[in-house]
């Protein structure tokens, strides 16, 4: 099997972006005291180690060949001074680099967080959670790894290049033309293995994701697999195909790269070669001195160290302009839903909510996303208006009504109880509770009277008490039982190996699906909301413990207003108000015993049993 391509984002490689540079600037900007530093730092270990091959050849000529032991004696004591200076500076200027570096990332990762907790929800149906999580993970380690490292090293490398350069044309111009005879020849194999590289970096990349693509599908269909026995033909396609193709892959790409800087040190020790023979004839013919010789071996040795490290931190660098890219396009994503800037604190609500006019349809403009992120859906621009999802909907629930949505999936049921909570807005019409336009209240005052239970239940890494209290943090651990003995879930969580106290993994992993549910169902009812929505949130439960929940509502939903979305018919039938809805249209709504008299929609449901 043909492995797929790599994911763009995976290989993309950009360069010089001002914008990006002036960003990334922008958030080092609080730490240019110790970038200071640490780049007089560098300066000075750059002079002491560039200072070290001259003392050897100070004590050469001056020192033993001249029988100067004094002179000898300081350029020994010089060179270890110049060793002590280059270590310490080395220690404190990566200590320093290391805060900045951290300290940076620290503050990138705190605005990321923050923004991806505030964008709305039309950004998530557009694009992939796992993916972008991803990209923010690898992208931030990009960054980190370019601030902490690479731009200091890169002006060190520079800085002790020219230093070098100049040292060894001021000792022997003659010397210093041969050795620099060898860099037309070293630029051309960079680039060759650059082009090289950069195809086998491309592969590599895409060997590991289908790696990761495999492992994943087969973990999370590990049920399926083992159901119709699978394990072996999975393991020998995985076996024969994609991991021996990563391994070849990682092969041919090791062995390229071993060879650039097996070139690059030929090179420099031809070139060593070379000056030690010309050189010594010198010598022999007392045009220089044996120090002289000695200092140009030293220096050659390091000329290319800086070199090797410039061409490798280019790579660096253009990861760094897309990783940036990436991550400042993620900054930029709008915010489609805000708080008006005159928008007020929503006062405690009674309940009653009206839809005046409401038209809504998802725009055709993809919100901003890093480069790379792959799109959940299309979302290629048309030329055709946006379908209305919904379509001038007027309907006013009085306070403490239950009110249940019924009709077939993507009638747009679930889209109806979002702009309740605002989690978008309407694209015509408004939506009213007790009076104020949802547009002119803030929306943390809406939502903490608000409570939502989900068809799929998210439970947080934490105990079972922690996952109820998380929408009313002060409450206390009588209030936490109550709201789970209202649900039902008390008796569940009290058998559990440490009742209230019991850890759970992220999602609820040790609990089924109903246990799950009824914690979600005493976190919504714990934080007291006057208005309750329940969007399809009995649809995985079994059928006792939906009687629990049943059973509770009757007595919870009392006195709060409630939207009821469900698939099965004893969640609706009870409901004071059933709504019918039918491609983005109210078509009927009324008691059950109503709506069967009528006999249309609705009847046709009832006698389909919704699911059941």
């Amino acid at each position: 099997m043909t492995p797929p391509p790599p994911p763009s984002d995976d290989i993309l490689m950009k360069g010089y972006d001002p914008d990006v540079t002036r960003r990334l600037i922008g958030f080092a900007r609080p730490y240019t005291g110790l970038l200071l530093i640490s780049l007089l730092l560098m300066v000075l270990s750059s002079l002491a180690s560039v200072l070290q091959p001259y003392l050897v050849k100070v004590a050469l000529d001056s020192g033993l060949s001249g029988g100067a032991l004094d002179v000898l004696r300081q350029a020994v004591v010089f060179y270890i001074a110049a060793l002590l200076v280059q270590w310490v500076t080395v220690f404190v200027r990566v200590n320093l680099m290391v805060r900045v570096g951290q300290s940076f990332i620290f503050d990138l990762r705190q605005a990321l967080f923050v923004h991806l907790q505030n964008l709305s929800l039309s950004f998530y149906n557009h694009y992939s959670v796992g993916r972008v999580i991803t990209r923010v993970m690898n992208d931030v380690g990009v960054l980190q790894e370019f601030v902490t490292w690479t731009v200091l090293a890169v002006a060190r490398d520079f800085f002790t290049l020219i230093g070098i350069i100049v040292v060894m044309l001021g000792m022997n111009l003659r010397l210093s033309l041969i050795t620099f005879v060898t860099l037309p020849i070293m630029v051309v194999i960079t680039l060759v293995f650059k082009k090289y590289a950069r195809e086998n970096y491309r592969k590599v990349r895409a060997a590991i994701s289908w790696v990761n693509s495999v492992l994943a599908e087969n973990i999370n269909g590990v049920r399926v697999v083992q159901a119709f026995s699978r394990q072996a033909v999975n393991y020998q396609r995985f076996s024969q195909e994609v991991n021996k193709n990563n391994l070849d892959t990682n092969l041919r790409a090791a062995r390229i790269a071993a060879l650039y800087p097996s070139a690059i040190d030929f090179i420099g020790s031809a070139a060593v070669a070379l000056v030690v023979w010309l050189g010594g004839a010198a010598v022999l013919g007392d045009s220089i001195t044996p120090g002289v010789l000695v200092a140009f071996v030293v220096y050659i040795e390091r000329f290319f160290e800086p070199i090797r490290d410039l061409s490798n931190r280019y790579d660096s660098f253009q990861s760094t302009m897309a990783a940036g890219e990436r991550i400042f396009g993620l900054l930029d994503a709008p915010i489609e839903v805000r708080d008006d800037p005159a928008a007020q604190d929503m006062p405690p609500i009674r309940g009653e909510v009206v839809f005046d006019r409401v038209t809504f349809h998802y725009t055709d403009q993809t919100p901003t996303v890093p480069a790379g992120a792959q799109p959940a859906r299309s979302a290629a621009p048309s030329s055709e208006p946006p379908a209305d999802v919904l379509c001038e909907i007027c309907l006013k629930v009085n306070p403490g009504e239950t009110v249940a949505l019924v009709g077939e999936t993507g009638a747009g049921k679930s889209t109806l109880v979002k702009l309740i909570s605002r989690f978008h807005d309407p694209s015509e019409g408004r939506v009213l509770i007790d009076g104020y336009d949802l547009r002119r209240v803030t929306q943390q005052s809406l939502r903490r009277q608000m409570g939502i239970v989900l068809q799929d239940p998210f439970l947080f890494s934490g105990s079972v008490q922690e996952n109820i209290r998380f929408g009313r943090l002060e409450a206390s651990e009588a209030e936490i039982e109550a709201a789970a003995q209202a649900v039902g879930a008390h008796s569940f969580i009290t058998r559990l190996r440490q009742g209230y106290a019991t850890s759970v993994e992220e999602g609820g992993t040790g609990l089924s699906v109903g246990q799950r549910q009824l914690v979600s169902f005493a976190r919504a009812l714990l934080a007291d909301p006057r208005i309750l929505i329940l969007d399809e949130a009995t649809s995985s439960v079994d059928t006792q413990t939906e009687r629990l929940i049943q059973a509770a509502l009757a007595r919870l939903l009392k006195g709060r207003t409630a939207f009821v979305i469900a698939h099965r018919l004893s969640t609706v039938v009870h409901a004071d108000r059933i709504v019918v809805i039918q491609g983005g249209q109210i078509v009927e709504q009324g008691t059950h015993s109503e709506l069967l008299a009528l006999g249309n929609v609705y009847a046709g449901l009832y006698a389909m049993g919704f699911e059941e």
